[in-house]
């Protein structure tokens, strides 16, 4: 008997993101290679001190207004069995 590997097909959201220039580009290079992560994060970090400098305070409200539903789903994760 063999085994045949049977190909999933990528759900409509994953193909719309995917044809997306940038954001595209960013998850196939993270699927490829996991590392690229940590050069995501440092970029975000970088451009975050970069508009700290040039608008101050509201962009950090704005970066904390926009994390919030990210650590909610986050905490509801860490919570469930």
């Amino acid at each position: 008997m063999t085994a045949v590997a049977t190909a999933r097909s990528p759900s409509p959201t994953s193909r719309i993101l995917r044809a997306l220039p940038i954001i595209g580009r960013v998850i196939r290079e993270v699927e490829r290679e996991i590392d690229t992560v940590f050069y995501l994060i440092v970029i975000l970090l970088t451009a975050l001190v970069l508009a700290l400098k040039i608008w101050g305070l509201p962009v950090l409200v704005l970066t904390a207004v926009a994390l919030v539903p990210v650590i909610f789903v986050l905490l509801i994760m860490v919570t469930l069995p």
